[in-house]
């Protein structure tokens, strides 16, 4: 596979070379996607806010994907598979269709390789380009589940596509091709949606669960019962987690920060079950905006979740 036509990422960073035992941070195990790469974990930038752009948000999330390599580089090892960066994917002179149709192939490739596209973003507008990667993979008769930790629902109407359309876009394409589009929301905040986002929502068939009621325990299980019974009947899942998701106290470098957010907790136990399930087939993690970052925190945060899918990922589902 020939990656994106960046620079690659320079990753270098501590070495404990008096430390006795097992010292190892990801800097001395990613190395540059090469021909012969296959399994473990293929890192993809996504370094676009084009679709942050159209849709009136902060721009800045194109520098996202570096930032996030930074809070990565000396993270300690525990047990992740090989470690692999494909490079960046970028937007030239704002078009962002042909962004989105250079990571669908990416991502296609990366799964011929039997590796885990990871994503890091940049514009969740970068979520209708993993998904067409991955429907070119998958066969027709799997059934895919879509997760979505996320503040917002993201299935806008507008005429062109930006970060707040890209679920609709799946919903259309899957209507298109006569498939189920199954979507589950985590974290939607009703006080960042309109009712037009809840109403299709509904009308679609995707379920969803709101901040509030993910601030404690009960709330948490029971949305893990329903993700469950989920899991159980797919083949093959997309997470994606918007850092919006979060608390503006953890995430304040994103387009739009919650007030009230899900609790880190609470994001990291549903995507553990979705790890758990051994089904996942690709992930991201999208809008990390360092330009209103604070002490590199919602990159940090970013990192913590990124190097948690990496240990715990498996081989795609085919």
């Amino acid at each position: 596979m020939t990656p994106p036509p960046t620079d690659p990422y320079p990753w270098q960073g501590r070495i404990d070379v008096e430390e006795i035992g097992p010292s190892t941070r990801w800097h001395q195990r990613v190395q540059a996607l090469h021909p012969g790469a296959r399994g473990g974990v293929t890192l993809i930038g996504f370094a676009v806010d084009e679709g942050v752009r159209r849709n009136g948000g902060r721009v800045g999330a194109a520098q996202g994907p570096r930032a996030l390599r930074d809070a990565l580089t000396n993270i300690p090892t525990f047990g992740e598979p090989e470690l692999f960066d494909a490079g960046d994917v970028e937007c030239r002179d704002g078009d962002l269709e042909v962004a989105q149709a250079t990571l669908a192939s990416v991502v296609a490739e990366v799964l011929q390789r039997q590796s885990l596209p990871l994503v890091f973003g940049g514009g969740h507008e970068m979520a209708w380009g993993t998904f067409q990667g991955i429907v070119r993979e998958l066969p027709r008769h799997k059934r895919l589940l879509v997760v979505n930790l996320d503040a917002h629902f993201d299935l806008r109407v507008a005429r062109v596509g930006n970060s707040g359309t890209p679920f609709r876009q799946m919903h259309q394409w899957c209507e298109a091709q006569a498939l189920p589009f199954n979507y589950r929301v985590f974290g939607v905040s009703r006080f960042a949606n309109t009712q037009a986002l809840f109403d299709r929502a509904q009308a679609i068939g995707a379920r969803y669960w709101l901040d509030e009621d993910l601030q404690d325990t009960a709330g948490l299980q029971a949305a893990q019962q329903a993700l469950a019974a989920d899991l159980d009947a797919c083949d093959a899942v997309y997470l994606t987690v918007c850092l919006d998701v979060l608390p503006a106290s953890l995430a304040p470098g994103v387009s739009g920060p919650a007030p009230l957010g899900v609790p880190l907790h609470q994001v990291e136990t549903l995507m553990d079950q979705v790890l758990a399930s051994g089904r996942l087939i690709a992930a991201d993690i999208a809008e990390l905006n360092p330009s209103k970052d604070r002490d590199d925190l919602t990159a940090r945060v970013a990192a913590r979740l990124a190097a948690r899918i990496a240990r715990g990922a498996r081989s795609p589902q085919g």
